[in-house]
């Protein structure tokens, strides 16, 4: 009669091998720690729990509405951050141009960094394309962004049709440059030659190897964008070629508050820590999604 061995708990547990960990994706991990964490709370905060995205229900007063007796009153629990010159709750309006900043920006960026990639890609598939791309971006680059938003604002009237145009101009060479140099780039790696080497067709090639690979600094550079275009709309209402009055608008605001400091320096602080908060959050995404990627 044979007798079945009883195994040792501990050798048979050391025998199976472990699963391994789950891993998940770099640009994940990158946001929900460290200094990704922080900037995408900046973001969210200044969005959705400060309300730029829900203004018109939570704001105490209207954009435009004028208080009486309430000319450049000081914060108070019922003007957070005191009234303007003409009597209107500057709260309110800093959440009202929260959201049109964020409106801009969330529709400019995508615009530029689309023309910009395709434009970049075409670029990089033929030189007589390449020369006429790269002397097109070379002049948008010879300008700065607010002597460009002068000049449009000079031909087609100040407004936010202006700062999206704008916009989607400065930022087309900077997606279409960045495109090219990973098309480039990566056409050169030994995998890409090798898959030529066996037949497979250009634009095969082009559509399994090349292209995954060229876009991925692309959520990157789209995190830096949005900081640029936050600046670039608030820039541009701060010298009165933004968004027109009397819509809110965070640079128009931060302008009005210039002769009015004395009275009430709060009328400036708040949409100015907006606008850096703003800025911060998506430089620190970038940066996290940055690192995440050469890691």
């Amino acid at each position: 009669m044979s007798v079945t061995p009883i195994e040792d708990p501990a050798v048979a547990d050391r025998s199976l091998p472990e699963p391994a960990p789950a891993r998940r994706h770099p640009a994940w991990a990158a946001l929900t720690h460290g200094q990704g964490l922080l900037g995408l709370v900046l973001v969210v905060a200044v969005a959705v729990a400060v309300a730029g995205l829900l203004a018109q229900w939570i704001a105490p007063f209207g954009p435009n509405e004028q208080i009486g007796g309430a000319n450049l009153l000081g914060p108070s629990a019922e003007h957070w951050f005191g009234t303007d010159q003409v009597n209107r709750d500057v709260f309110s309006r800093v959440l009202h141009g929260i959201r049109i900043n964020l409106e801009i920006s969330v529709i400019a960026v995508p615009i530029g960094a689309l023309v910009g990639a395709l434009l970049g890609l075409a670029s990089s598939l033929h030189p007589v394309t390449d020369v006429i791309a790269q002397r097109a971006f070379d002049v948008v680059l010879a300008f700065p962004a607010l002597i460009l938003a002068i000049a449009l604002a000079a031909i087609v009237g100040p407004g936010a049709v202006t700062v999206i145009a704008v916009i989607v101009v400065v930022e087309i060479p900077i997606f279409g440059r960045m495109i090219r140099t990973q098309v480039l780039r990566i056409r050169e790696l030994p995998y890409v030659e090798s898959a030529e080497v066996i037949g497979a067709g250009r634009w095969w090639v082009l559509r399994t190897h090349v292209l995954p690979n060229a876009l991925e600094p692309l959520a990157v550079q789209l995190a830096l964008s949005m900081s640029v275009a936050v600046f670039v709309e608030s820039a541009m209402s701060f010298v009165g070629i933004g968004v027109r009055p009397p819509e809110p608008s965070l640079g128009s605001i931060i302008a009005d508050s210039v002769p009015n400091l004395d009275a009430n320096p709060a009328f400036a602080i708040g949409p100015l820590v907006v606008v850096a908060a703003l800025v911060l959050g998506f430089l620190l995404i970038a940066q996290a999604l940055g690192s995440a990627r050469r890691a």
